[in-house]
């Protein structure tokens, strides 16, 4: 579970327009990094998932190497065909976070830690040849599991291995990433100034460390009329997703809802309720990712936690997808 998103939209002045730049708060950059906002979104122009469209299975029920604590944030290696999903370690302090990495049925095929290190609401991964770099948030602002990154990590995963951490935009509050494995292209979402904002780069920039030329930037707008819990986001193209809603043992409380955001403008284009998983017991949504098949079908993933009963100290990953792309 993330933070409560406050019922009033973010005011349209704080959108970054073509011609109209954005007085950028620039005194939450990290050190190391450079960041600037551009005179202009410049995320090319693509098309975007029908939220409407019915979804289907991944996989269903099954266990991560940290067993007792609910999935969180999860990402593609597309080149490699790989997943990653994080969630918080058994026994730890709450912000210690274990990736483990799956295979397309849900079977684990090795895991890493990264301690102290925040929530795990969203993750990316990077594929460089045959190996995976993971992209996440570290550096906790503190030991329980309200605790939240301040900068961003890059490490290679290997399966069993300490992290051979990189950091990124150091000093940042409550941030975290996302990846695009079609576009390579890197979202970052970060409180500033007490609101939260996306910044999108090219993937290779970022890596290297640049960070003064965003494709985009701009505030998250009101997803509700109403608080909602925000669970998750990814981008694809031109488009950005977020995730919400809250776990409920009786699937008629379901209020779980997909967004589309036009990155361009910073606007709301769509939101759908999804009933994907219903019958779980204690569905509660956990993440969004992007994959392409190897016949070529994009996908635009949801993750959902669970449980094999309300008793049941473990907890269970669950990915489900929608496949449906209009202009």
């Amino acid at each position: 579970m993330s933070e409560q998103v406050p019922r009033s939209p973010f005011s349209r002045r704080s959108l970054l327009r073509a011609g109209g730049g954005l007085a950028a708060t620039t005194a939450l950059l990290g050190t190391g990094a450079v960041f600037a906002a551009p005179a202009s979104a410049a995320v090319p122009a693509s098309k975007r998932f029908d939220l409407t469209q019915p979804s289907y299975d991944e996989f269903r029920s099954k266990i991560l190497h940290e067993s007792h604590h609910v999935m969180q944030g999860f990402a593609f290696d597309n080149q490699n065909v790989r997943i990653f999903i994080v969630n918080a370690r058994n026994g730890g302090t709450g912000d210690d976070l274990c990736v483990t990495q799956v295979n397309f049925s849900g079977e684990i095929q090795g895991s890493m830690h990264l301690n102290n290190a925040g929530h795990g609401v969203s993750i990316g991964v990077e594929p460089v040849g045959t190996d995976s770099y993971i992209w996440m948030e570290c550096d906790s602002d503190g030991p329980t599991s309200t605790g939240r990154g301040t900068a961003l990590a890059r490490f290679k995963f290997v399966n069993g291995g300490t992290p051979s951490v990189k950091k990124f935009l150091t000093g940042s509050k409550t941030i975290t990433c996302a990846t695009d494995p079609i576009n390579k292209r890197i979202a970052v979402r970060r409180n500033e100034g007490g609101k939260m904002f996306y910044s999108v780069y090219p993937l290779a920039s970022a890596a290297a460390g640049n960070f003064s030329s965003p494709l985009a930037h701009f505030a998250q707008p009101a997803l509700s009329t109403v608080p909602v819990t925000f669970q998750g986001y990814t981008i694809y193209g031109q488009y950005l997703y977020t995730l919400d809603g809250e776990g409920h043992a009786d699937p008629a409380d379901i209020n779980s809802y997909v967004t589309c955001i036009d990155m361009n403008s910073g606007t709301v284009k769509s939101r759908a309720l999804t009933r994907a998983g219903k019958s779980l017991v204690f569905r509660e949504p956990e993440g969004l990712g992007i994959y392409r098949s190897l016949a070529g079908e994009t996908r635009l993933y949801m993750g959902f936690g669970s449980r094999s009963s309300m008793e049941n100290i473990n907890r269970y990953a669950n990915l489900f997808y929608k496949n449906v792309l209009i202009d």
